[in-house]
């Protein structure tokens, strides 16, 4: 199993700056999302928790029509979650005609600036896919999320990231104990462990290989506690 060692990354409208290197990533390398064909999507657009109180608008080239919070269609949903500084954008039923670069975006109506942008990609093959978008474990456990990738991307950088923070795990040649370890079978899959999870570990991450990412949500409930009852030595859980 290869361990991965925890960069920090600052977003930058135009990228991210990537501290082990320092590698930029240019406008023109963002990151890619691929979803099969009638296959949908969930989208985390976190903003600044100093102003909330902003308009939040989800919008594509492709028709230049900003969808603010709270829009809910048949095909696309965008919800803004004030609690968590952030705001979701669901698309469903994707197709071919979907293809392009999206933003997410904070501000008025007369000026925002862009928090968030990726380019979206409808193919019968995704570069990254999950077995789940949605994970879950207790506090102090374990959770495991395995994440596929095409052939074309066998050598490319595998990475484990949080879009809250855009922290990642990335590869290291060093060996040292992480709450993080990603194993890569060097063909098709890359398994990220995560130990001794926290609650604040909840949240929205991404896996990635190369520039093709894929969304993963991961909530973690309080630990389960076992006691004895005085009826014997049955124990229930609480």
């Amino acid at each position: 199993m290869t361990t991965y060692a925890k960069t920090t990354i600052f977003y930058l409208s135009i990228g991210f700056w990537l501290i082990s290197g320092v590698e930029y990533y240019t406008r023109g390398s963002n990151h890619v999302l691929t979803i099969k064909p009638g296959g949908s999507v969930t989208i985390p657009c976190h903003y600044d928790e100093k102003n909330p109180p902003q308009k939040k608008y989800w919008y594509s080239e492709i028709d230049k029509f900003r969808n603010y919070t709270n829009t809910i269609e048949e095909n696309l949903s965008v919800i803004d979650h004030p609690d968590q500084s952030l705001f979701t954008v669901t698309m469903r039923n994707l197709q071919n005609e979907h293809n392009g670069l999206y933003y997410c975006s904070v501000g008025t109506e007369v000026q925002s600036a862009v928090t968030y942008k990726l380019y979206l990609k409808v193919q019968s093959a995704p570069d990254v896919s999950v077995v789940s978008s949605s994970v879950s474990g207790h506090e102090g456990g374990n959770v495991s999320v395995q994440c596929f990738y095409s052939s074309g991307y066998q050598k490319k950088l595998k990475q484990w990231c949080r879009y809250k923070d855009q922290s990642c795990y990335t590869v290291t040649d060093t060996s040292q104990n992480s709450s993080v370890q990603i194993s890569d079978d060097g063909r098709s899959s890359f398994t990220v462990l995560m130990t001794g999870l926290r609650l604040s570990d909840s949240g929205w991450y991404w896996c990635s290989a190369g520039e093709a990412l894929n969304p993963v949500h991961l909530t973690v409930t309080e630990a389960e506690v076992s006691v004895t009852t005085d009826t014997g030595n049955e124990k229930e859980r609480y």
